[in-house]
């Protein structure tokens, strides 16, 4: 198997100052825009599990109502979780889980008006959403697998100077 080499030098990584360590990306230079993530996950189970689901049988509750709204209040919490996230005022966010032959396909949209953007807190949003699930369904399917999370779209706006609410 051929190895491709990268010519040149390796890009810079933004959360890493020219000693090494880590520190917070400074945006304060950067223009606020409308910013917006998609990001998506699954989990996936054992029949049983999704009878126990779909039934409402589960003893804790509604692990797909719990999930929506874990995962939304993860998102509005990030910056606590990521150690170098910036905390942002998020305008809207929304998890939905659709179901699948063997489990639940997650999906996170979230948006702010902000000088960074929010694919960590629809990442996030999927992560925990997923692991509600596992959590309140794991009595009955401990061989439950959360995977496939990943970033599938981010995009950003510029905001035109008095299109905004109160400017």
């Amino acid at each position: 198997m051929a190895t491709t080499r990268r010519r040149g030098p390796a890009p810079r990584l933004s959360h890493v100052d020219p000693r090494g360590r880590v520190q917070m990306v400074d945006v304060s230079s950067k223009p606020e825009t409308e910013r917006e993530a998609l990001a998506e996950g699954s989990i996936r189970m054992s029949a049983a599990a999704l009878r126990a689901i779909r039934q409402r049988r589960v003893k804790k509750g509604d692990p797909l109502q719990t999930a929506r709204l874990a995962g939304v209040m993860a998102a509005k919490r990030t910056a606590d979780l990521i150690p170098l996230c910036h905390p942002l005022p998020l305008t809207h966010a929304d998890v939905t889980l659709t179901a699948v032959r063997d489990g639940y396909e997650i999906e996170a949209c979230v948006r702010t008006t902000a000088q960074t953007g929010v694919e960590m807190e629809a990442l996030t949003a999927v992560s925990v959403a997923a692991l509600t699930i596992y959590d309140m369904v794991k009595a009955v399917d401990k061989s439950m697998v959360i995977g496939e999370i990943r970033l599938v779209e981010k995009r950003k706006t510029p905001i035109v100077p008095g299109t905004l609410v109160g400017s």
